[in-house]
């Protein structure tokens, strides 16, 4: 039904200001086509299954009658495992520093929420992921992007975060392993960022959902290697362990941000899944290995996209060092990302996502996902090749 005038101005201003991600659009294009055989490369889903102890271990929860509601801030031995798992030892206190949340989204939605408001500025480096500006948005705040040079594979430049920190940041936000465009940030850079907000007493707010998905000897987490309080991490269960539709997430900072992220996660869903929290204790107390070989298949298929790359001149992009992603820059292709995207998915059937729905910086990128198998890869990548012998060598 199409809405009318009248229903419309029914709907807020700040529900109505929300538009879908680039990402989503696309799969939602993708899903028109139901009789093509089409290679996503859209969703940053991992292709495997939940390891089978985990998936054991809530249906022995569930008949045990582990259905019920938890605390707002999650089951106490879930929060232990989140604890030991996220910082250095005895670093964050499971009682009073750790929300459990309805996935890695909640966990950052809740803590705009509870940090940044009207009048307030959160500074996102990008290409980022774009539930930043929309969440941001949704807080009342205002989201400012700094561009991060192309030209050095979108690398963190301290400096330019540091310039637009000022006296109305309300938070930093770093994504490390970064979404989207794989890159892992030196220590040193993410230290003078964090020594930058420090100096403005603004949080840090580390988007560290792919920090178990690096390829090579890369740092990870930003609240172990810097000694500011004011570092809120955030993680889930959903990439590392396959564990996607089971929505457990956390977030780990100080205990004045988790109570209040706490008692908002009360109002609206009062906890997260109760079988799923169970779950995600298995997942970080078990075996492992599971998400081990996950990883190692990952490494193999970055391993491969990064060589298919290097045979294909028209089109490049920055060495993925983590996360399941590569982003692609096809300015050699006549269009804007969205334009490109289309094209590639309506012409060729490989669905992509638009370097603009990560920021003005991906203007002419394409984001694709590695998190598929590799004969599915292959074959994106020789219509990807396609297109350009279509396009760029007739």
């Amino acid at each position: 039904m199409v809405a009318t005038d009248e229903q419309s101005k029914r709907i807020t201003e700040r529900a109505r200001s929300v538009e879908h991600s680039a990402i989503r659009d696309m799969f939602e294009r993708a899903a028109e086509y139901e009789d093509r055989d089409l290679v996503h490369l859209e969703i940053g889903e991992p292709d495997f299954d939940t390891p089978t102890h985990v998936v054991e271990d809530a249906m022995a929860a569930a008949e045990a009658g582990g259905t019920h509601y938890t605390s707002s801030a999650g089951m106490p031995e879930l929060r232990e495992a989140i604890a030991d798992r996220t910082g250095a030892d005895g670093q964050f206190d499971p009682e009073t520093q750790i929300t459990v949340t309805t996935g890695g989204m909640e966990a950052l939605y809740l803590t705009l929420q509870a940090i940044a408001g009207p009048g307030d500025e959160v500074v996102v480096p990008t290409p980022g992921w774009p539930n930043y500006f929309t969440q941001i948005r949704l807080a009342g705040a205002e989201p400012v992007e700094v561009a991060l040079p192309a030209e050095d594979g979108f690398d963190l430049e301290p400096d330019r975060v540091a310039e637009q920190i000022g006296e109305d940041t309300a938070a930093v936000v770093l994504s490390s392993p970064c979404n989207p465009t794989g890159r892992v940030f030196s220590q040193d850079a993410v230290t003078e960022v964090v020594e930058a907000a420090a100096a403005h007493d603004c949080y840090v707010v580390a988007d560290e959902v792919y920090d178990r998905i690096t390829y090579g000897d890369h740092p990870t987490g930003i609240a172990t290697y810097t000694e500011y309080d004011d570092v809120i991490t955030i993680n889930s269960v959903s990439k590392t362990y396959a564990m996607t539709g089971w929505r457990i997430g956390w977030l780990a900072g100080p205990a004045d941000v988790a109570d209040a992220t706490a008692k908002v996660h009360g109002y609206t869903s009062a906890c997260a899944p109760s079988v799923s929290q169970h779950a995600a204790v298995a997942a970080l107390t078990g075996p492992q290995e599971p998400a081990e070989r996950m990883a190692e298949a990952f490494a193999e298929r970055r391993n491969y996209v990064v060589d298919r790359l290097a045979e294909i001149p028209e089109i490049a992009a920055p060495t993925p060092e983590g996360a399941i992603y590569a982003f692609l820059d096809v300015e050699a292709l006549s269009g804007t990302s969205v334009e490109i995207a289309r094209r590639l998915l309506d012409e060729y059937g490989v669905v992509t996502a638009p370097g603009e729905g990560f920021g003005d910086a991906g203007s002419g990128y394409l984001r694709i996902s590695f998190a598929n198998s590799r004969d599915r890869i292959e074959l994106g990548f020789d219509r990807i090749e396609a297109m350009i012998e279509d396009e760029l060598r007739v």
